[in-house]
């Protein structure tokens, strides 16, 4: 099977380098219009500059393919705006939005500053937001539409030093499954992917693993996702190094205080290994689907 983009639109956010780049790159050789946005600032988001993105457009450009350079930042509402709006005056629609934008200020939970944690969420969590809102509802009016939310392995498991920037990306798993969930009926798809991979916002980081992690490891997965081909949706996957795999959240069996009784704190101390343990657990696509979980244990 040939995974082909002909007449898809796709946005990718911070694709002016790393991750992003890749992703817009192999979009166009398979045969989708991008939207190349990069605001061209450092990695702790300072400063703005249009080579980023102009070099990557260009690329494609010098390659056959068909794309476009905007500089917006998703860092607010009329800038995610802009860029959706760049890719419809542009190409007509949208189909795909990878959002993929982000900065980094780390510093120890203590010592964490107020501006460094409003800056981290703006950029991550309230950009995913700010693009993929009006991308939403030109996708339910056509009946169609892809997400992607780089979230991160520091988000959903947790990382010295990075507060704000885990918080960010775990908020973004929480966005990637209400609009999978509010997408369902017209074909929209929202997944998320927790790259590993060597960037200028990494490299620091994985220390002596960044020569086995080229960024274009984890390509393959995100454009699968953003496939016709793909149907999976309200899902986590992990990509670096050449692994990929499914990262998921679950809910062990646990222990249920019977007969409607209110449990005692010493009852949850007695029955805490019970209560954690994950020999069976299963796992809820929505919050209904725990409440279910919870009726059936009941009984109900």
């Amino acid at each position: 099977m040939t995974i082909a983009f002909d007449d898809r639109v796709a946005v990718v956010t911070g694709a002016g380098g790393g991750l992003g780049r890749s992703y817009a790159l192999e979009l166009a050789r398979r045969g989708a219009k991008v939207v190349v946005n990069d605001l061209g600032g450092g990695v702790d988001g300072t400063g703005a500059s249009r080579r980023a993105a102009d070099l990557v457009m260009e690329e494609i450009v010098a390659g056959g393919g068909e794309a476009v350079a905007n500089y917006d930042s998703v860092a607010t509402p009329e800038g995610g705006q802009g860029i959706v709006a760049a890719a419809v005056e542009a190409f007509g629609s949208v189909d795909i939005v990878i959002s993929n934008a982000g900065i980094l200020r780390d510093r120890s939970f203590a010592n964490l500053t107020n501006e460094e944690l409003v800056a981290v969420l703006d950029v991550h969590l309230r950009g995913g937001f700010h693009v993929s809102q009006p991308a939403f509802r030109i996708m339910k009016e056509k009946g169609y539409g892809r997400f992607v939310f780089a979230s991160s392995n520091a988000g959903i498991f947790g990382n010295f030093g990075q507060t704000n920037y885990g918080a960010a990306k775990m908020g973004l798993v929480g966005l990637s499954n209400v609009i999978a969930i509010e997408g369902a009926k017209y074909d929209i798809k929202s997944n998320v992917i927790a790259p590993v991979a060597r960037t200028r916002m990494t490299e620091a980081l994985l220390g002596p693993f960044a020569g086995l992690m080229d960024p274009y490891q984890v390509t393959p997965m995100v454009v699968y996702l953003c496939s016709e081909a793909n149907q999976f949706t309200h899902e986590i996957f992990s990509a670096g190094g050449g692994r990929y795999a499914r990262i998921f959240i679950a809910t062990g069996s646990g222990w249920l205080a019977r007969g409607g009784e209110v449990a005692s704190v010493e009852q949850v101390a007695e029955h805490i290994d019970e209560i954690r343990d994950l020999t069976t657990f299963e796992i809820p696509l929505s919050s209904n689907d725990e409440i279910a979980i919870i009726a059936k244990a009941l009984g109900g």
